[in-house]
């Protein structure tokens, strides 16, 4: 019955999104487009599609050859304005996920601003000693804003779009039909094999169209890594299932962690937070509670490498939880060849939209 409420407020909210989609289509809203290659990377759906492995994937890619920038809004931080982030950064200040990509890649710019337009300006004043060859716009596919040379848009593969509607009563962000501005489409966090029959059903459900690439990609779990100690858990944990793990999450979707996390253990217990979710004291002394209560000699702590940066804030933690507390890194594997075409078409997009940006440099000083 809630859902069947909420419906006629998602109607007022699908038409708004109409009209402003319009008005983009029909240029009385203008966007800015910049002389430097852009990539946005984003989702149709509320709740975590995998955007920052994906922007995380992108970053590896490009960044030995190229000057490389990320730009995202810093979601649940507490300040506003432009920001460039630093590994010292606290999430509170400049988010969590830019903060878990700055302290992967130390050496590249990441950025937050709530104005996308203002961000990019600001990454590419010639005053600034790095100037980037390419820009990467996080959580940004409904940010039109800004003209980007390659959307990309997320889809969680166990959420199908067929089934959802629009916010409020669903988690839709925009109709399907918008997909059609997207130049590549990921299906994100798939099984480690989809058989031809499902590729066929997805690319008829997403309605794929001719100038659209279709992708399928994985989560690929490293291996678990202290938070805050140097030591890490002996051999047994992946041979034996010798350690009890509490699974401590505040991500839109922990069924995979802990799913994962099965494998290596015969005790599994979690604690859940809403996504993004601002750790308290109190909270931690619950889970320090519920990890006492845990009978087991080899027992830990197992956190995402998200929760990670926000818990990291928190002053005065327990020893004893320092100690224990471990994150698990994941990355994004595509299945079968994709890999290959999907890194030939970002790496050609920003090598050839870099070189005509250096040749239209070259003219304008004649």
């Amino acid at each position: 019955m809630r859902n069947l409420f909420l419906y006629p407020f998602s109607w007022i909210y699908g038409f708004i999104i109409y009209i402003r989609n319009q008005l983009y289509d029909l240029g009385i809203l203008r966007s800015t487009e910049f002389d430097v290659p852009v990539i946005s990377i984003g989702n149709i759906t509320v709740g975590g599609t995998g955007k920052t492995p994906q922007v995380e994937y992108l970053v590896n890619l490009l960044h030995e050859k190229y000057e490389v920038a990320t730009l995202s809004r810093g979601y649940k931080r507490k300040t506003s304005g432009f920001r460039i982030v630093e590994t010292t950064s606290k999430a509170v200040e400049v988010g969590d996920e830019p903060l878990q990509v700055k302290n992967r890649f130390p050496d590249i710019t990441v950025s937050v601003c709530e104005n996308r337009v203002l961000g990019v300006e600001t990454l590419l004043d010639p005053k600034n000693s790095r100037v980037p060859d390419v820009v990467l716009l996080d959580d940004a596919f409904q940010h039109r804003r800004i003209t980007a040379g390659i959307n990309i848009l997320l889809i969680d593969y166990n959420r199908q779009l067929k089934e959802d509607t629009l916010l409020p009563a669903g988690r839709m962000r925009e109709g399907m039909v918008q997909m059609r501005r997207a130049n590549v489409i990921v299906f994100t966090k798939c099984p480690n094999e989809v058989t031809p029959i499902m590729r066929r059903i997805l690319q008829k459900d997403v309605r794929l169209k001719p100038y659209q690439s279709l992708f399928f990609t994985a989560l690929r779990h490293g291996n678990i890594e202290p938070v805050f100690s140097a030591s890490k858990p002996d051999k047994s944990f992946y041979t034996e299932k010798s350690y009890a793990i509490l699974v401590l999450t505040g991500i839109a979707s922990p069924n995979l962690i802990y799913s994962h996390l099965k494998q290596f253990s015969k005790k599994v217990e979690i604690i859940s937070f809403p996504d993004h979710h601002y750790y308290t004291g109190s909270d931690i002394q619950s889970v320090m509670h519920k990890y006492e209560e845990i009978k087991s000699d080899k027992k830990m702590i197992v956190t995402t490498e998200k929760d990670s940066m926000r818990i990291k804030d928190l002053a005065n933690l327990p020893d004893d939880f320092k100690m224990n507390l471990y994150y698990l890194p994941v990355k994004v594997k595509f299945l079968d060849d994709g890999e290959n075409e999907f890194n030939k078409k970002i790496l050609n997009y920003v090598g050839e939209n870099k070189s005509n940006r250096e040749l239209h440099k070259r003219k304008n000083k004649r």
